[in-house]
């Protein structure tokens, strides 16, 4: 749209919501009083050069989301890795293994720690470069910049400086906070969306000073100058105090002329402004923290057994160090052969100093033993994580055919507690909704048009129909009465199933049609003039009229199609004038006080445009929840237009104007039910007279410039909405996004709670509430508010406390005393009671009341308040929160949560850029956590109890031997072999399980979704599990340790009869080991592929290998193994049968713990995979049905609490028709 186009159309400020924005010419404000701290900044429009230097150099606009840079990630990197316990540890052993004192060679220590730590940094060095790239792609968008003499070009954002001024045009982000200087419409109004940072959807009107108008265009700025003076960078989205020094003259500033970075212009074909707040000092990041280091819960957890491990190791190292001291004291003098009174002699082995010697030898122990603590523990596991989210990236599932994105784990720190999540705090707008109306529904004089089911309806149904089938099956199980009873039920259900039947095929026959944005209505009674065939058509007529006329928007022509579209305040009213335009009323022109509306039906064969002079505009506003338009038809009659909430109009009828109000009523009820959006149209006529008296008072009111100004002007506009005549009322579908109501549903099914945060309005919010089943018919809600405003100014703060907490200890007090174990209860708070609830003092009462809540709906909410909710619910519960959202306004809450999730939709990548994962959909957020979630905390859960049991296992061997050998510290195995059992031997079978490892298939998991709460029950990785699985490892040392030493200490292991030496010994119990830890873990495994096949029983073969081709090299390599495989171990049967006898004793155990478990207390997924494999689910599908009906967790939001309430309902009914056939044949007989 061209500007010469607009300008000529309009000037928005004539219409009276605009002028009241406009400072009264009598008005002498004068600037604001700028002294002290906190208001130091000074900016030089146009003269960007002025800020290269200090003190008035500020930041740059470049922005970053990284956790590291070129100069902070070595220190900062290494800091991360070695502040892990086990790390540390290791960098102290491989220090201590440069000692003389040391059993291993040096390389043997620190080969294993560079390589471990090199991969985790190399690891965080790729996850940083993606959140570097994305900045990169937020700080290269190109905007308009003035270059000097008129001249404008394109320059990236990351170089825009203070000073700069910048043209941005329709739909474009704002990229640092601006002064608007001017807009193209004359009078310098322009549109700001700001859903990006406070989550609201409806257009935020922004206007210039007077004084700046006349720069209009490019050349204007030639040589356009002026200071600004004002406050400091804050955080506060809703303020700003300022001076604008222009033209000699000084000007206040307040935020109505601020354009905020990563808000997006709209309705309006350009604006100038001049850059105030750059980068990290712009308000949007001033609300954003850094990039915190999350771990997960797990990771912490792990590092308290690393604690148990190195205190174990602590303590056998001291045992080992006091018997070796007290075997120097004691029997080294007895010892000839050692000369132990030779002065040339080592001073470690002098009795006469057995402290020393002890204190010697507690290095070595330490460095000995080290192998019970899993150097590649954390660099498994993160190899583990790199694959687990590389899965996630690729899952096709969750890949948007709309975006063209697919889900992207941003770190893979956090994938285990995908599968630990308690509750999720959710944004609304963009998150769980589209930000797009519908007009589906409307009831006129008392009849109701709209045949087309809304999609939350169309689902609710559906999933009605499956459990009303499957609870047929049992019914028909009943008596013969019953079986009477459950006919009834089913010609009760016969009106329901064609309605179903019906809406479903209307709805694909629909699908044919070309789609019209806002209008999903389908009632041939009121499409192509039929209306005129009903009854009431006058008042049809008027509530058309109504939905034409009380409106603010803007025509536009497209010239494609020959259709108007328009830009609209909200998408409300964009969907109002949608359907008008398809009822027949086009609204086509506006004018400084007139609309002109296209009516195609009100005279058969004719397209008549008619005129509508506006006389007034009563704007809509939360406190008013309502909007009217007074104004004069071509007949002289002057109308007063209204809509709102039902509560408020009804309150407004006159007697005469309740014709219709209890049908209405009913229709508003059954709407609100199904979750539309509902608003009440009513009309009033006035005569001359009585419209000019209360327009003078109008007039009186608007130009005042007192302090009660907005109070004169409510009492005079409720002065004239009074003695209304009810028209209809109209019913929107706030779309949400696909496939939301069932995601919802089945995360309610896997037990999570669902918070919505919401910068919204609370009509809003509680209406999505009910679309995507967070609220229904029949749930108690509970609201926690504050008094009115002229209350709370004259209150003390504490009174208002004290009011709230009388509020939310009634509310628990009320849930507490509930009797109804079915009673759901939902609390909605709005954001100025939230900020007296989140105080020290009263935060507790507030958290245990929304806990105990079925679904908690937090209002009008700040970024600041989301992220101080978020914090609440992580600190007091001590459980996994996951927030998501997708605007900037979510950054705080995201960063905040255990797990914070971006949604990358199509407002900006703030978000994204804080989130540890990104979804296009809500939707995907369900395969996201009960799929993905509930594998990966599996996985790592296991894999980790893995590897202290091999650990345990195969470090407590080395303790045992060197008991046996009085404390020598001597290692039983040769130095090859150690290095080669974390890093080779048994890191690729444990790698497999924890990438491969499946319980149940994803199918599976979707269809049991509480199988999801054994991950936050944290059923695989409590202590008694842990501790079971260290026992288990302990078990198997010492079966390994003692049978190889009974069987080897006396026996023939040769042809010859020679005894085993210590390498054959030593050989054998390492063989023994890899072969029992592989077989653990192939037990371990309930999903077997090739590779795991191949890593588990291919490491097996990897030793033999090893030790056949090791024992081939010369002796100066290989020393005691030389050709041991082929000369020694090989040819003796005594090995062959001490591994096999080894194996079967160190696995018995889990063999027996396991097959008990299975048949006496299976665990959920047990059951499942029995199922499954004897293919029950396909043979027996009744049996099916049951077990995943029965697998849901018990909840009160979502479809399935609906359909739970709808069958509860049935049943009680039928119990009812039950008691009515039993009764007439219990009656004596007459005779």
């Amino acid at each position: 749209m061209t500007r010469g186009r607009i300008r000529a159309r309009l000037r928005r400020s004539h219409l009276h919501p605009f002028s009241c924005l406009r400072p009264n010419a009598n008005n002498n404000e004068g600037p604001h009083p700028l002294s002290g701290p906190g208001f130091s900044r000074i900016v030089h429009c146009n003269r960007p050069d002025r800020h290269l230097k200090k003190p008035l150099k500020y930041c740059s606009n470049y922005i970053s989301t990284t956790k590291y840079n070129i100069v902070t990630f070595l220190p900062k990197a290494l800091f991360e890795q070695f502040h892990r316990v086990a790390n540390f540890y290791f960098l102290v052993a491989a220090g201590l293994s440069l000692t003389a004192v040391a059993p291993f060679s040096p390389v043997s220590m620190i080969a294993p720690l560079a390589f471990v730590v090199g991969i985790s940094m190399l690891k965080e060095a790729l996850e940083d470069w993606h959140r570097f790239a994305q900045d990169m792609k937020v700080n290269s968008r190109k905007a308009s910049v003035h270059k000097g003499d008129g001249v404008f070009g394109y320059k990236p954002w990351q170089k825009i400086q203070v000073g700069d001024v910048v043209k941005v045009e329709k739909d474009q982000f704002f990229p640092a906070d601006l002064l608007l200087l001017s807009a193209s419409y004359d009078d310098g109004v322009s549109y700001v969306e700001t859903m990006n940072l406070d989550g609201e959807t409806n257009l935020k009107v922004k206007r210039s000073l007077e004084v700046t108008l006349p720069l209009e265009d490019d050349e204007a700025f030639k040589n356009f100058t002026g200071i600004i003076k004002c406050e400091d960078p804050n955080p506060s989205l809703y303020t700003f105090i300022g001076n604008f020094e222009y033209e000699r003259q000084v000007y206040p500033l307040d935020p109505s002329q601020i354009l905020l970075r990563d808000s997006k212009l709209r309705n309006t074909a350009y604006v100038y402004g001049v850059v105030i707040f750059t980068g990290f000092d712009s308000k949007v990041m001033q609300n954003s923290t850094k990039s915190p280091s999350k771990r997960s819960k797990i990771e912490k957890k792990m590092d308290k057994i690393i604690y148990i491990l190195l205190s174990l190791l602590l303590l056998i190292s001291s045992i080992s160090s006091i018997g070796f001291a007290v075997k120097i004291k004691l029997q080294m003098p007895d010892w000839w052969y050692m000369q132990p009174r030779n002065p040339d002699n080592d001073s470690l082995y002098n009795p006469d100093q057995p402290s020393k010697s002890g204190l010697a030898h507690l290095v070595t122990a330490l460095i000995l033993y080290g192998y019970l603590i899993p150097i590649s523990l954390y660099v498994s596991i993160e190899i583990v994580k790199v694959f687990q989210a590389r899965f996630i990236n690729q899952d096709i599932q969750m890949y948007d055919e709309e975006s063209g994105n697919t889900a992207q784990a941003r770190t893979s720190n956090l994938n285990e507690e995908l599968g630990q999540v308690d509750t999720i705090l959710s944004d609304k707008t963009g998150t769980l909704t589209c930000n797009q109306m519908d007009f589906l529904k409307c009831s006129i004089a008392g009849t109701a048009y709209g045949v087309r089911s809304s999609e939350v309806e169309l689902a609710a149904a559906k999933q009605m129909a499956m459990d009303l089938e499957e609870q047929d099956t049992q019914i028909t199980n009943g008596s013969r009465y019953r079986k009477s009873a459950h006919n009834s039920w089913e010609d009760s259900r016969g009106g329901p199933e064609i309605e179903l039947e019906s809406v479903i095929t209307s709805k694909g026959e629909n699908d044919q049609k070309p789609a019209i944005k806002g209008f999903s209505f389908e009632d041939n009674k009121l499409m192509n003039g039929n209306w005129l065939k009903e009854p009431n058509t006058e008042v049809i007529l008027l509530f058309f009229r109504i939905l034409a006329i009380c409106q603010t928007a803007v025509p536009e022509l497209n010239e494609e199609t020959g259709m108007f579209t328009y830009e609209a305040e909200s998408p409300d009213e964009a969907a109002f004038l949608a359907a008008a335009r398809e009822f027949g009323f086009e609204f086509c022109k506006r004018t400084q006080s007139s609309v002109f509306i296209r009516e195609k039906y009100a005279h058969p064969g004719q397209l008549i445009e008619r005129e509508f002079k506006i006389l007034n505009l009563l704007e809509f506003t939360s406190q008013r929840k309502r909007m009217s338009v007074i104004v004069r038809d071509e007949d002289g009659q002057i109308l007063l237009l209204c809509k709102g909430a039902d509560s408020i109009i009804f309150d407004r009828l006159s007697k005469n104007g309740r014709m219709y109000e209890t049908t209405t009523a009913k229709h508003l009820n059954d709407y609100g039910e199904v979750g539309l959006r509902t608003l009440a149209l009513a009309y009033k006529k006035l005569d001359e007279s009585e419209y000019s008296a209360w327009n003078n008072e109008f007039i009186k009111a608007k130009t005042s410039i007192s302090a009660d100004r907005e109070a004169m002007l409510e009492r005079v506009a409720d002065m004239m909405e009074k003695d209304l005549i009810l028209v209809g009322a109209t019913a929107v579908e706030d779309k949400l996004q696909k496939g939301v109501p069932q995601c919802i549903d089945k995360l309610a099914q896997a037990g999570l709670k669902i918070w919505v945060l919401t910068g919204d309005k609370m009509e809003t919010a509680i209406n999505i509430g009910f679309s995507c089943s967070l609220l229904r018919q029949g749930m108690k809600q509970i609201f926690i508010t504050v008094m009115n405003s002229d209350a709370v100014a004259q209150e003390s703060k504490q009174a208002v406390k004290e009011n709230i907490l009388m509020q939310i200890t009634n509310a628990s007090q009320m849930v507490k005393l509930e009797k109804d174990p079915h009673a759901a209860f939902a609390l909605i708070i709005d954001g100025k009671t939230l900020s007296y609830a989140l105080e020290d003092d009263m935060k507790h009462q507030f958290l245990a009341l929304a806990v105990v809540c079925a679904s908690v709906i937090c209002c009008r909410v700040s970024p600041k308040q989301k992220a101080l909710v978020t914090r609440l619910v992580k600190e007091g519960t001590g459980k996994t929160t996951l927030a998501i959202g997708d605007g900037a306004n979510d950054v705080g809450m995201i960063q905040e949560a255990d797990i914070g999730v971006g949604i990358s939709g199509v407002e900006g990548m703030q978000a994204v850029m804080a989130s540890d994962f990104s979804i296009s959909q809500f939707r995907f957020l369900e395969r996201l956590l009960v799929v993905h979630g509930h594998w990966c905390y599996k996985r790592i859960a296991q894999m980790i109890c893995y590897f202290f049991y091999k650990n345990i296992a195969f470090g407590l061997t080395l303790f045992y031997f060197e008991a046996f050998t009085a404390f020598s510290g001597q290692s039983v195995y040769n130095d090859w072999y150690m290095l080669l059992f974390n890093v080779i031997l048994t890191s690729l079978p444990v790698i497999s399980l924890g990438v491969f490892e499946q319980d149940v298939s994803s199918e599976v998991c979707l269809q049991f979704p509480a199988l999801y709460q054994q991950g936050p029950k944290n059923l695989f990785f409590d202590w008694y599990r842990i501790l079971g699985w260290m026992g288990n490892g302990l078990y198997t040392s010492l079966v390994i340790f003692i049978l190889n030493i009974m069987i080897f200490y006396n026996q023939a292991f040769r042809a010859e009869g020679q005894t085993a030496d210590m390498a054959a010994m030593g050989a054998t119990m390492f063989s023994c080991i890899i072969c029992a830890v592989n077989c653990q873990i192939a037990l371990t495994m309930s999903h077997f592929t090739w590779i795991q096949h191949l890593f588990v029983w291919g490491s097996v073969a990897t030793w033999y290998l090893f030790l056949l081709l090791f024992g081939m090299l010369p002796p100066y390599y290989s020393e005691d193994a030389h050709k041991i495989l082929v000369e020694a171990l090989g040819p003796a049967p005594i090995y062959w049968c001490t591994i096999l006898l080894v194996t079967v004793a160190c696995i018995l155990p889990y063999l027996a713990h396991i097959s008990f478990q299975r048949c006496f207390n299976p665990m959920d997924h047990h059951i499942i995979q029995e199922i499954k494999y004897y293919k029950k689910d396909v043979k027996d599908q009744h049996m099916w049905r049951r077990e995943r009906s029965k697998a849901r967790q018990e909840t009160k939001i979502g479809f399935t609490a609906r359909v739970d309430a709808k069958i509860r309902q049935l049943k009680g009914k039928l119990q009812k028709k039950s008691s009515t056939l039993i009764l007439p044949n219990r009656m004596p007989s007459p005779c």
